[in-house]
């Protein structure tokens, strides 16, 4: 996740600041640190992003055909989206709106790629970072 702007990066951003409205309202989070169960809940969303199969062409969670959450930890997001989605619309717009957009993204399992689309997808990956 090292290009700057790239489809990930975003995509960390967005859970980030999701994560942060989500503690501040719930757990009494100050300023920029949050409680030690949002932020060991944030590494975990970022270490499962950097290892998504898609690369920068990762559709949305939601419309993601590979469930890389384990059920706890996808029942936290799912809390923490149904909590921060709408807020981001008026503290973040810019990230509220380019997530919308990329939810049109569609996808099909990796199982289904050919294997020159696999090796083109991870040699993007390895070349980013």
């Amino acid at each position: 996740m090292s290009v700057e702007n790239s489809r990930l990066d975003r995509e960390s951003r967005t859970m980030a600041r999701m994560v942060s409205l989500y503690c501040r309202a719930h757990h009494a989070a100050s300023g920029a640190d949050l409680c030690g169960a949002c932020q060991d809940f944030l590494d975990y969303a970022k270490r499962r992003l950097s290892k998504c199969p898609y690369g920068d062409g990762k559709p949305t969670c939601s419309n993601c055909p590979v469930h890389c959450y384990k059920p706890a930890q996808r029942e936290v997001a799912s809390q923490i989206m149904r909590f921060a989605g709408p807020r981001m619309l008026i503290r973040h717009p810019l990230l509220a709106i380019a997530h919308k957009l990329d939810g049109f993204r569609k996808v099909g399992h990796p199982r289904e790629l050919t294997r020159n689309e696999r090796l083109h997808t991870h040699t993007e990956q390895e070349s980013t970072d």
